[in-house]
C-alpha cells in the first residue's frame, strides 16, 4: 500500500539539524541583546559619575542608536538578501562584536581629548561647571560613534535570522522557531544582570564591553562551520529536507526556485498592504520592549535606591528577564495549536494569539501605582509585558515568512525594523526629556496621582500599556484576512 505524501513528511525518520541552526541563531541573538545592555547596566552606576552623565545625555544616546539602527535597518536586509544568510551574518556580527569592544576606549579617549592627566581627575570636576559639561559632551560623542558602528552591525541580525527560519522550517512551526530563537533576547537580558555589573565592579566597565563583545567573535566560527542552505547541508537528510520543504508541495520546481531567487525590487515593497501591516506593528510596540531594556535598570535604580550592581538590583532584574524568557517561548507555540488543532490558515493563527498577547502589557497601568506597596509588582508586570512582546514579536516576524516570497524576506525585515527603530527612538529620546524636565520640577509636575519623576514614569508605562492593542487593530484593518504576495 502507498503511503499519503504528507504522513511520510510527518513519520519518516529524519534529521534534526533545523534546530541546530535555530540553536545558532538563539546565541547570536543572545550575544545581541548582551551587547545592547552592557551601557544600559553600567552607565548610571559606573559611567555616569566618571562622565557627569544626566538622564538626558542617556536618553539621546539609546535614542539616537535608535534612529540611527532604524535607518540601517532599512538597508540592512536588503544586504542580507545580497550577500546570503551564511555571509551577511557573518559580516554583521563581526561588525557589532568590534563596536562594542570599542565603547571600551571611550574613556581614554575622553581623557586626552579634554586634556585631563587621569581618570581621577574626571570625577574630581565639580558637577554643573563648564569642565564638566565639556566632558559630559566630549564622551557623549564618542558613545555615540561607537553605538552607530554597533547599531550598523546589529541591524543585520534579524533579517538574516528571519530568512533563515524562513528557509529551515515549514510555515507551521516558525513561529515556534522564531520564538526560540527570539528568546536569546529575554536570555541576554536575563545573563546581563548577573555578569556585566559584577565585570564592571570587578575589572572596571570598560572590560565588561571587551568580554561581552569577544563573545562574537566564537560565534563566527560556529555559523562558518555549521550554516549552509538545507539542499546544500550534508547534515540534512532526505526526509528532513522533505519535512522542511513541505509548503512547496504542488509547485513545480520552477517556480520554487523563482520565489528563492527572484527577489521584489525593494522600493515596490511598500505598495503592499502587508508591508504596511508588518510597519505597523514594528512601529508602535518595538520602542516599548527597548524602553524596558534600556530603562528598567535606571528605573529600580531611581525609584527604589536598588544600582545595578546591588544583589537586590541583580534579582529585580533576573526576576523581570526570567519571566520574559520562559513564558514568551510558549507563545511561539500558540499559533501552532490554532493552526493544527482548530484548521485555521497560518496568517489567521498568529493574529488570533498576538490579539490574546496584546491585551498583556495593559498590566503596564497597575506598575507604578502597585510600586508603592512592593518593588516585586513592578518587576513582575514588566517582566510579564516583556512576555508578551516577544511572543508577539516571534508571530509578527513570522507573518512575513507566510505572506513575502523567500528572497525577499530580509528586505521586509530590515523595512519593519527601521520603522520599529523610528518607535524606539520616539520612546527612548522623548522618555530621557520628561525624566529630566520631571525631576527638575519636582512635586509641581504631576499625572494622575504622582508627582515629579514617578509621574513622568506614570505616562510612559500608559503608553506601552495601549500600544499592542493599537497596533493589532491596524494590522486587521491593513490585511484582515491572509493573501500571498506573487512574485
Amino acid at each position: 500500500m502507498e503511503l499519503n505524501p504528507s504522513v511520510a513528511v510527518s513519520t519518516a525518520k529524519r534529521t534534526n539539524w533545523r534546530w541546530m541552526i535555530c540553536s545558532l541563531l538563539f546565541f547570536a541573538t543572545t550575544i545581541n541583546y548582551l551587547d545592547r545592555q552592557v551601557l544600559s547596566l553600567t552607565w548610571k552606576d559606573f559611567i555616569s559619575p566618571e562622565f557627569h552623565w544626566t538622564d538626558a545625555n542617556y536618553g539621546m544616546i539609546t535614542a539616537f542608536f535608535s534612529i540611527f539602527y532604524a535607518v540601517i535597518s532599512l538597508f540592512a536586509g536588503k544586504v542580507i538578501d545580497f550577500l546570503g544568510t551564511k555571509k551577511g551574518y557573518l559580516v554583521a556580527i563581526f561588525i557589532w562584536s568590534l563596536a562594542a569592544c570599542l565603547h571600551a576606549f571611550c574613556g581614554w579617549a575622553t581623557i586626552h581629548i579634554a586634556g585631563l592627566g587621569s581618570i581621577e581627575a574626571l570625577y574630581d570636576i565639580q558637577a554643573g561647571s563648564a569642565m564638566a559639561l565639556s566632558v559630559a559632551s566630549i564622551s557623549v560623542w564618542l558613545f555615540l560613534a561607537c553605538r552607530a558602528l554597533l547599531a550598523i552591525g546589529e541591524s543585520g541580525n534579524f533579517p538574516a535570522a528571519v530568512k533563515t527560519t524562513a528557509l529551515y522550517f515549514p510555515k507551521k512551526d516558525r513561529a515556534f522557531a522564531t520564538s526560540i530563537f527570539n528568546a536569546g533576547a529575554s536570555v541576554g537580558a536575563l545573563a546581563a544582570p548577573l555578569c556585566i555589573p559584577a565585570l564592571a565592579e570587578a575589572y572596571g566597565w570598560e572590560m565588561a564591553f571587551i568580554i561581552i563583545g569577544a563573545l562574537g567573535f566564537i560565534w563566527m566560527g560556529f555559523w562558518g562551520k555549521m550554516y549552509s542552505k538545507p539542499e546544500d547541508s550534508k547534515y540534512v537528510d532526505k526526509a528532513e529536507l522533505a519535512y522542511i520543504q513541505q509548503d512547496e508541495k504542488g509547485e513545480s520546481e520552477a517556480e520554487i526556485k523563482e520565489e528563492e531567487t527572484k527577489t521584489i525590487p525593494f522600493w515596490q515593497c511598500f505598495k503592499y498592504r502587508q508591508t504596511w501591516a508588518f510597519v505597523a506593528g514594528k512601529t508602535l510596540t518595538d520602542g516599548v520592549w527597548w524602553f524596558f531594556l534600556f530603562w528598567a535598570p535606571a528605573y529600580f535604580s531611581d525609584q527604589f535606591g536598588f544600582t545595578s550592581f546591588s544583589s537586590m538590583g541583580q534579582a529585580l532584574i533576573f526576576t523581570l528577564y526570567f519571566i520574559v524568557t520562559v513564558l514568551s517561548i510558549g507563545g511561539g507555540y500558540l499559533p501552532k495549536i490554532f493552526v493544527e488543532n482548530k484548521g485555521m490558515n497560518p496568517y489567521a493563527g498568529r493574529m488570533r494569539a498576538m490579539l490574546i498577547f496584546a491585551f498583556v502589557p495593559i498590566l503596564a497601568l497597575f506598575a507604578q501605582p502597585l510600586g508603592e506597596y512592593s518593588v516585586w509588582y513592578p518587576a513582575i508586570i514588566i517582566g510579564l509585558a516583556g512576555a508578551a512582546h516577544q511572543a508577539w514579536s516571534a508571530n509578527l516576524f513570522s507573518t512575513i515568512g507566510d505572506m513575502f516570497p523567500t528572497s525577499t524576506v530580509a528586505s521586509i525585515v530590515g523595512i519593519g525594523t527601521m520603522a520599529g527603530g523610528l518607535g524606539s527612538f520616539a520612546i527612548n529620546w522623548g522618555s530621557g526629556q520628561l525624566f529630566s524636565f520631571a525631576e527638575g520640577m519636582g512635586p509641581s509636575f504631576q499625572f494622575l496621582q504622582f508627582a515629579g519623576k514617578p509621574a513622568a514614569y506614570m505616562i510612559v508605562f500608559s503608553i506601552c500599556a495601549i500600544a499592542y492593542i493599537l497596533a493589532w487593530v491596524i494590522m486587521k484593518l491593513l490585511v484582515p484576512k491572509y493573501k500571498k504576495i506573487e512574485v
